[in-house]
């Protein structure tokens, strides 16, 4: 028989590359979807090939009895949740929200899966952004990193974080935690900074619009590919046992640079079409970001794209689009 495989969010950037990822190796996908009011932008990045093949299902992280309603219904192998408010600079908007959803959202699920299917193993979607301005002396973030989050989207990451080890622990839970760095494509929602700036560099090159608005330039982030992500969020709950992952690309660029490169592609003077907005700016502006993912890389995981040809895609998806 087919694993099953519940992917919470499963229409998200991660969701989408995740559930075409999992029906190539023979699962049997099932996702959660939050009620949108225009439906068609609840499955748009999922496309229809994948869509006529896995199961949907609504569900709320904030309401347990959704979540265990599914739980009930699929009897999933390995749950992979990837549902939260997912936007840093929103979380400071949203702080109670993203909290609820990003937070006891997991508790939520844990429980859930505790009551009905302890058996499953569990993968929850952490993040870089806990570690804050916490850097080792080499320059790298690491599983050992003190987490120390500037946001209320990497608080919120922290508390699940602690919540799925303590589960694990407590419970004898198979739950392992993926401490993804940045990851991009160009199914990410265009309020983040790397389709903000591919797809605001291609408009002003087609005549569309004649600048693009940006925060700050100097921050730096370790920007891998959502493909090459997904492989790994799969590939920790092959193990033996649970663990805890840094998923990186162990590579960092500024924001300076994703701009310079994106429109030297498109033989554009960045300089000529960039301005800066203080709205742009977090109340606490997290510098740097560089992942030593040393632990994944020895189950055998090891990144496909470069910055360069992630860029390369988004540029190209892009021009076509536009």
């Amino acid at each position: 028989m087919s694993k099953v495989a519940l992917i919470t969010g499963i229409n998200g950037q991660d969701g989408s590359y995740l559930a075409e990822f999992l029906l190539s190796k023979g699962y049997e996908v099932w996702g959660t979807l939050k009620r949108n009011s225009v439906s068609e932008n609840q499955s748009s990045r999922i496309d229809k090939d994948t869509f006529s093949r896995i199961t949907l299902e609504y569900a709320d992280m904030t309401d347990m009895s959704s979540v265990t309603r599914v739980l009930q219904l699929c009897r999933p192998d390995e749950i992979y949740n990837l549902a939260a408010q997912s936007h840093v600079r929103i979380s400071f908007d949203q702080p109670v929200y993203t909290t609820e959803v990003t937070a006891v959202g997991v508790l939520n699920l844990l429980e859930a899966a505790r009551l009905i299917c302890p058996k499953a193993r569990i993968y929850q979607a952490s993040s870089s952004e806990m570690f804050g301005n916490n850097i080792d002396k080499d320059g790298y973030q690491r599983e050992t990193t003190p987490l120390s989050p500037v946001s209320p989207y990497g608080c919120a990451k922290v508390y699940s974080y602690n919540i799925c080890n303590n589960y694990k622990n407590s419970y004898n839970l198979f739950i392992s935690n993926g401490i993804l760095f940045n990851h991009e494509s160009p199914r990410r929602g265009t309020n983040f900074v790397t389709n903000k700036v591919v797809k605001g560099a291609v408009q002003i090159k087609k005549g569309i619009k004649q600048d693009l608005t940006l925060g700050n330039l100097d921050a730096t982030r370790d920007w891998g590919h959502a493909k090459d992500y997904v492989k790994a969020m799969w590939l920790m709950l092959q193990q033996d046992k649970p663990d805890n992952f840094v998923c990186s690309t162990g590579v960092s660029h500024s924001v300076k640079d994703l701009v310079e490169y994106t429109f030297n592609k498109l033989d554009l003077d960045w300089k000529q079409y960039i301005k800066t907005d203080p709205k742009f700016l977090r109340p606490e502006e997290l510098r740097d970001l560089k992942g030593d993912s040393t632990k994944l890389r020895k189950l055998g995981w090891k990144p496909d794209y470069t910055f360069e040809t992630m860029i390369d895609e988004m540029i190209n998806y892009w021009v076509e689009i536009l």
